[in-house]
Protein backbone atom coordinates (compact mmCIF):
# COMPACT_ATOMS: atom_id res chain seq x y z
CA UNK A 1 0.00 0.00 0.00
CA UNK A 2 1.61 3.65 -0.87
CA UNK A 3 2.28 5.96 1.75
CA UNK A 4 -0.26 8.69 2.31
CA UNK A 5 2.00 11.22 1.53
CA UNK A 6 2.04 9.90 -2.42
CA UNK A 7 -1.94 9.14 -2.00
CA UNK A 8 -3.56 5.55 -3.64
CA UNK A 9 -2.84 4.57 -6.94
CA UNK A 10 -5.16 4.96 -9.89
CA UNK A 11 -6.28 2.05 -11.70
CA UNK A 12 -7.67 2.10 -15.39
CA UNK A 13 -10.06 -0.71 -15.79
CA UNK A 14 -10.88 1.38 -19.12
CA UNK A 15 -10.98 4.63 -20.61
CA UNK A 16 -8.34 7.36 -21.70
CA UNK A 17 -8.02 11.00 -20.79
CA UNK A 18 -5.66 12.30 -24.02
CA UNK A 19 -5.47 15.68 -26.24
CA UNK A 20 -7.74 15.17 -28.66
CA UNK A 21 -10.07 14.44 -27.49
CA UNK A 22 -10.07 16.34 -24.57
CA UNK A 23 -9.07 20.00 -24.72
CA UNK A 24 -5.55 20.46 -23.03
CA UNK A 25 -7.24 22.58 -20.27
CA UNK A 26 -9.85 19.14 -19.39
CA UNK A 27 -7.35 17.03 -19.58
CA UNK A 28 -5.23 19.06 -16.86
CA UNK A 29 -8.52 19.91 -15.19
CA UNK A 30 -9.08 16.08 -15.26
CA UNK A 31 -5.48 15.29 -13.79
CA UNK A 32 -6.11 17.72 -10.71
CA UNK A 33 -9.09 16.41 -9.85
CA UNK A 34 -7.48 12.68 -9.93
CA UNK A 35 -4.94 14.08 -7.92
CA UNK A 36 -7.09 15.47 -5.50
CA UNK A 37 -8.95 12.03 -4.72
CA UNK A 38 -6.05 9.78 -4.57
CA UNK A 39 -4.63 12.29 -1.82
CA UNK A 40 -7.98 10.95 0.17
CA UNK A 41 -9.69 14.60 -0.61
CA UNK A 42 -13.69 14.12 -1.28
CA UNK A 43 -14.57 16.18 -4.11
CA UNK A 44 -18.46 18.11 -3.98
CA UNK A 45 -20.52 19.43 -6.17
CA UNK A 46 -20.42 20.49 -8.93
CA UNK A 47 -17.13 18.22 -9.86
CA UNK A 48 -18.30 15.02 -8.46
CA UNK A 49 -21.54 13.57 -7.51
CA UNK A 50 -21.96 9.81 -6.22
CA UNK A 51 -23.38 7.30 -8.08
CA UNK A 52 -25.15 4.87 -6.23
CA UNK A 53 -26.95 3.26 -8.86
CA UNK A 54 -23.03 2.06 -10.30
CA UNK A 55 -22.66 0.88 -6.26
CA UNK A 56 -21.42 2.40 -2.92
CA UNK A 57 -18.13 4.37 -3.42
CA UNK A 58 -18.84 5.19 -7.28
CA UNK A 59 -18.85 8.45 -8.62
CA UNK A 60 -18.25 10.33 -11.58
CA UNK A 61 -16.13 13.48 -12.46
CA UNK A 62 -17.62 16.10 -14.30
CA UNK A 63 -15.35 17.99 -16.98
CA UNK A 64 -16.68 20.68 -18.70
CA UNK A 65 -14.82 21.02 -22.17
CA UNK A 66 -15.39 23.45 -25.42
CA UNK A 67 -17.06 20.91 -27.14
CA UNK A 68 -18.01 17.82 -24.63
CA UNK A 69 -18.89 17.22 -21.24
CA UNK A 70 -16.48 14.54 -20.14
CA UNK A 71 -17.68 12.06 -17.42
CA UNK A 72 -15.25 9.75 -15.78
CA UNK A 73 -16.42 7.25 -13.10
CA UNK A 74 -14.75 6.19 -10.62
CA UNK A 75 -14.82 3.85 -7.78
CA UNK A 76 -12.92 4.71 -3.82
CA UNK A 77 -10.97 1.31 -2.98
CA UNK A 78 -9.54 1.20 0.08
CA UNK A 79 -5.87 0.81 -1.52
CA UNK A 80 -6.56 2.78 -5.11
CA UNK A 81 -9.10 4.89 -7.26
CA UNK A 82 -10.56 2.55 -9.86
CA UNK A 83 -11.54 4.23 -13.21
CA UNK A 84 -14.49 2.64 -14.37
CA UNK A 85 -15.37 4.45 -17.58
CA UNK A 86 -14.31 7.54 -19.48
CA UNK A 87 -16.93 8.99 -21.91
CA UNK A 88 -18.57 12.42 -23.35
CA UNK A 89 -22.28 12.81 -22.04
CA UNK A 90 -24.51 13.67 -24.50
CA UNK A 91 -27.84 13.45 -23.24
CA UNK A 92 -29.31 14.52 -19.55
CA UNK A 93 -29.00 11.03 -17.71
CA UNK A 94 -25.93 8.63 -17.97
CA UNK A 95 -26.87 5.50 -20.53
CA UNK A 96 -28.09 2.95 -19.21
CA UNK A 97 -25.45 0.86 -21.27
CA UNK A 98 -22.61 2.87 -19.24
CA UNK A 99 -24.07 2.16 -15.92
CA UNK A 100 -24.02 -1.71 -16.65
CA UNK A 101 -20.92 -1.52 -18.32
CA UNK A 102 -19.56 0.51 -14.79
CA UNK A 103 -21.56 -2.31 -12.58
CA UNK A 104 -20.00 -5.34 -14.91
CA UNK A 105 -16.41 -3.89 -14.77
CA UNK A 106 -16.79 -3.54 -10.61
CA UNK A 107 -17.62 -6.38 -10.31
CA UNK A 108 -14.79 -8.16 -12.23
CA UNK A 109 -12.45 -5.52 -10.35
CA UNK A 110 -14.13 -7.15 -6.90
CA UNK A 111 -13.18 -10.41 -7.90
CA UNK A 112 -9.33 -10.06 -8.35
Amino acid sequence: MPHVKNGKPLVWLHGQIRSPPFSGNARIEAGVLLRRLQLGENIPLPHSRPMPGIGKRCHELRIQDTNATWRIVYYIDSIAIVILEVFAKTTQQTPGAVIDTCKARLKLYRSI
